[in-house]
């Protein structure tokens, strides 16, 4: 069967790589220490110690692609803040690492590349949001996310795919614990935008199966009550202190549609209601 490699086998990339191995595929993973190689062979995943850099390069980076023809990249930019914090190095660190991975991409055996994105490129935007929808970034990570996707879509040598995914929700990401306690939780009336780690696998299983190469999806579970009604309903359910919302200021979100990537997998939610 056809080999893949992951790289970032983290909260996404390791259960995703456990997934396509039951599928038949063999797995290369990646992590950015070797600590994590002992759990990662013992499930059958090739391991690769690998932090990506802005400048320099890991000599582990060509072993790691060498046989594949796919990569998936499951790591996230790990930046926070608004345009008030934005810094012209912090902003250009994820993508110059990823700008520095391309020449490896390219000399490799890689046809397809898979890139987890997320619906922080659509902004504040307080509507309906497709993948019509301009992206609109406010976020360090979401400028540096679509910075990448238009690196990664524009480059010729390879075939990419745009994940966009919501809130990631499952096994230690517990909802009920997001907001619990808490005080003054503004926009009440904003739709939640959340999908399971269960519908994240499941869904880039159909995408590589299918071939679905060359495009951009949103993955978010078609499943949208309001933050408070959600928020507090899940903390009820876990004898939790429900939160508490600011309802003084107008509620501002959106609502992002998932209807492409049932139409062109013909995907079915596992995790509807979350």
């Amino acid at each position: 069967m056809e080999q893949i490699s992951i790289l970032g086998c983290g909260w996404l990339g390791f259960p995703l790589a456990k997934a396509l191995l039951k599928e038949g595929f063999t797995i290369k993973g990646s992590t950015t220490t070797a600590d994590k190689k002992e759990m990662l062979e013992k499930s059958g995943i090739k391991h690769f110690p690998i932090a990506l850099e802005a400048e320099n390069s890991s000599s582990t980076v060509t072993p790691f692609l060498d046989g594949s023809e796919t990569l998936i990249i499951a790591i996230p930019p790990k930046l926070r803040g608004k345009n008030k914090d934005y810094s012209d190095a912090a902003h250009n660190s994820f993508v110059k690492k990823i700008e520095n991975l391309l020449p490896f991409i390219q000399q490799s055996t890689v046809k397809n590349v898979l890139f987890i994105s997320s619906t922080a490129v659509y902004g504040e935007a307080n509507d309906v949001v497709d993948e019509n929808t301009a992206p609109s970034p406010v976020t360090e990570s979401g400028k540096q996310l679509l910075e990448i996707e238009q690196l990664l879509l524009a480059n010729t040598h390879f075939k990419t795919t745009v994940l966009r995914f919501g809130g990631l929700i499952g096994e230690d990401r517990n909802p009920a614990r997001f907001l619990a306690g808490k005080e003054n939780v503004p926009n009440p009336d904003a739709p939640i935008n959340l999908i399971h780690l269960d519908d994240c696998i499941g869904i880039i299983l159909k995408i590589i199966t299918t071939n679905i190469w060359n495009t951009t999806l949103n993955a978010v579970a078609p499943f949208h009550p309001s933050r408070q009604e959600y928020y507090t309903q899940k903390a009820i359910i876990e004898n939790l202190v429900p939160p508490q919302f600011n309802r003084e200021i107008p509620s501002v979100g959106k609502t992002i549609l998932s209807d492409k990537v049932i139409r062109l997998l013909d995907y079915h939610f596992i995790q509807i209601h979350l």
